[in-house]
């Protein structure tokens, strides 16, 4: 309610009289540009201070009503169509009831999965509209015949009679080789010169990929800085009052058991998340110099020790690869086929057990053995796929060796004739191999296990128990079948298709592998904290995927028989064709020079200079922060020095007063308080302690507001309930 107009003629001297405050305050809201909508008063109220701020002119207020009306009309239609956008949302109810049973951290983890499935959709919709599309509309000529080409290649191995016999359809589906002649693989696509058609497949094909990485990079970074401006604002020390939730988590628009269960869980989830940051907050602030040294030390021997154990395993995939790919007419052949997959495979279910088994014979604290195994299996994940790109580089393309056919053609031109499809398919096996992985543990290990574990009763099954749903083991599985699927962007155009399948697959295969064979992970995570490092993950695999694409683009050359780009030296060299081709001379010479070295150094200057605008702001905003929290305590201060003199210009009331119902105006000049049962910044001094033990609240803080009859809040006090009893 708005100050009252009236109030009672004692007043201290030197106080202004009460109708100048009455009409400063309506002067300061006519003024003001706030929104009327956000103000704290009652309707009436509202629609007082809106008739004053409205300005003289019938004309000017027809306008400036419709106007009003227009900008309500489209919120409303703004707020339906996100409500109808998240009730058509996929995965909105098992989402919903995955974070209300099992906590936010590991709803983080579905979200993270739901947002990758966007994304390959996205990627999907790119390369269909922009090469699939114009290439079925144009109809370009058949291929013709492969090139015939004379090679010297000595010591050529012939294929053994036995091999065929396993080539079965099944093996050929599992190895790509059923699709090597479809628009699944870069072999397949052929147009005729640049000059027959006004729409160049080419250049659409070889930007498809870049833009596919872009636009991932923008979403992936866009979802990674979502939570920081939130974060600096309220610093690094901040911790929101637990009094707070407690008052204000449940949501009494509830009417169904089912879902008030699900409440109930992810209040107690929140609890225990807030708790057990509070209890590692305050370990890390009880360590001395002594012990931290000594930590830092025993870091540094642990970190050693794995660094060489993941030197050794992607030392192990190099060699797989490359024995895989150099007896590739074996007898065996087929079980080399997914050799690399499985040595992969492999060292990244061993390596966790082993990074484990290290840190904790250190006996670190929980959340530092958690943090050190994690970022070194973060590690191995990415350098085993950067082992397993660069091997394949090697022998493919000769990198770092000497061969005959190389010199010759650019490539190992003797064992792949057409290298871009053999690279693909091993990308496609891999990308098979991780779903089939992720299917067999699912239904072949996770569940017998918790099988075993309800049928049978003992110590051994006691310890054995469900398997621990680890949200950082499974977010670096699908990151990484994400990077791989990047990386074949070039040489399989629609394996975000296929990942697109799997994706949606591992969903419900992992829903029902938490909800029905595995338990929670005993340590909480947050989901703030949580899709930051999922982003971070992401976007460090998006830049291993990046590179060696931008390096195969710009500098390898292409096959000479199947392809896009047989006649090129390099696919990035239609670039320059086209813009001879299409551009004017004035043109052309403005693309060679922001493509020269003459215009690297403006260009330097320039991100010099934006660069140091963007710090000069980011610091200017940080002080006008420090300035706006210390103006918040000042105006609390101040609104606690008006309610004193309030206080003192009001009558107490006497015993002769009615004990009926007082009217409005009474119940609003009685002072009343800005935050009841919460601490406020600002307020004026505690009050002494009663005595005896005091009791802390919920927030750890002695409350000073006074209550809604001037009772201090520090006298209402509860005891916060323990981990073990949520």
């Amino acid at each position: 309610m708005l100050p009252p107009r009236s109030v009672p003629s004692e007043r201290a001297p030197g106080v202004p009289e009460p109708e100048e405050l009455w009409e400063a305050e309506m002067e300061r809201l006519r003024c003001s540009g706030a929104p009327v909508r956000g103000l704290p008063y009652a309707m009436m109220d509202k629609r007082l201070i809106w008739q004053l701020r409205e300005p003289a002119g019938v004309q000017t207020l027809r306008w400036q009503r419709w106007q009003r009306r227009r900008q309500t009309v489209e919120r409303r239609l703004r707020e339906a169509a996100q409500r109808l956008a998240r009730g058509l949302g996929l995965w909105e109810a098992a989402l919903y009831e995955i974070g209300g049973l099992f906590g936010t951290g590991i709803r983080s983890y579905f979200t993270f999965l739901r947002f990758l499935l966007l994304l390959n959709l996205l990627s999907l919709l790119l390369t269909a509209s922009f090469v699939l599309l114009p290439l079925a509309w144009l109809r370009p000529p058949d291929p013709g015949p492969a090139l015939n080409l004379t090679l010297q290649c000595p010591g050529s191995r012939q294929s053994q009679p036995g091999v065929l016999r396993f080539h079965n359809q099944l093996w050929h589906v599992l190895t790509g080789r059923a699709f090597t002649n479809t628009y699944l693989f870069y072999g397949a696509y052929r147009v005729g010169p640049e000059s027959s058609s006004a729409y160049s497949i080419r250049l659409a094909y070889l930007l498809s990929p870049l833009a596919c990485l872009l636009l991932c990079f923008c979403g992936t970074l866009r979802r990674m800085v979502k939570g920081l401006p939130q974060k600096t604002l309220l610093g690094q020390g901040y911790q929101a009052p637990l009094s707070a939730k407690v008052f204000s988590s449940w949501d009494f628009c509830i009417r169904v058991q089912e879902a008030a269960i699900i409440k109930k869980h992810e209040i107690s989830n929140e609890f225990k998340v807030e708790l057990e940051e509070g209890r590692r907050f305050q370990l890390m602030q009880q360590q001395t110099r002594a012990q931290r040294a000594c930590h830092l030390l025993s870091y540094l021997r642990v970190n050693i020790l794995i660094g060489l154990l993941v030197v050794g395993a992607i030392s192990a995939i190099f060699w797989a690869t490359k024995y895989s790919q150099d007896n590739k007419e074996e007898s065996l052949f087929l079980l080399l086929q997914y050799l690399p997959p499985g040595v992969i495979a492999l060292v990244n279910f061993l390596g966790p057990l082993l990074f484990t088994f290290l840190v904790q014979l250190e006996n670190y604290p929980p959340n530092t053995e958690v943090n050190l195994t994690l970022m070194w299996c973060v590690v191995l994940k990415l350098a085993s796929l950067g082992m397993f790109s660069f091997s394949l580089g090697q022998t493919i393309l000769c990198i770092g060796r000497d061969k005959t056919s190389c010199e010759s053609y650019g490539y190992n031109a003797c064992d792949y004739q057409c290298w871009e499809n053999s690279v693909g398919e091993e990308l496609y096996k891999l990308s098979i191999f991780n779903f089939l992985l992720t299917v067999a543990f699912a239904f072949l290990v996770t569940l017998p296990r918790r099988l075993l574990v309800d049928q049978f009763s003992g110590r051994f099954w006691a310890w054995l128990e469900r398997e621990e749903f680890l949200v950082p083991k499974n977010v670096l599985d699908i990151v990484a079948g994400q990077t791989v699927t990047w990386m074949g962007l070039f040489y399989c155009p629609l394996l975000p298709l296929l990942n697109s399948v799997f994706l949606f697959l591992t969903f419900y295969i992992k829903k029902y592998t938490l909800l029905k064979n595995s338990r929670a992970s005993s340590r909480p995570f947050r989901a703030s904290s949580s899709t930051f490092f999922f982003q971070l993950v992401l976007l460090l695999g998006l830049l291993l995927a990046a590179v060696p694409l931008g390096y195969v683009v710009s500098s390898i050359h292409s096959s000479w028989d199947c392809g896009l780009f047989t006649n090129y030296s390099a696919p990035w060299q239609v670039v320059p064709e086209l813009v001879a081709l299409g551009l004017p001379p004035i043109g052309q010479r403005a693309l060679h020079y922001l493509g020269s070295h003459a215009f690297s150094f403006p260009l330097l200057i320039m991100l010099s200079l934006v660069l140091t605008v963007c710090i000069s702001q980011t610091q200017a905003n940080a002080r006008a922060i420090h300035r706006l929290r210390k103006q918040l305590v000042w105006q609390v201060q101040e609104k606690w020095h008006l309610v004193e003199d309030l206080s003192r210009l009001l009558p107490e009331p006497g015993p002769s007063d009615s004990p009926g119902p007082k009217s409005p105006a009474s119940q609003a000049s009685r002072p009343r308080s800005f935050c009841p049962g919460f601490p406020c910044p600002g307020s004026p001094g505690a009050r002494a302690p009663p005595p005896g033990p005091s009791v802390v609240d919920a927030a750890g803080l002695r409350s000073t507001c006074p209550g809604p009859h001037g009772t201090p809040a520090s006298a209402r006090r509860f005891r916060f309930p323990s981990v073990a009893e949520l």
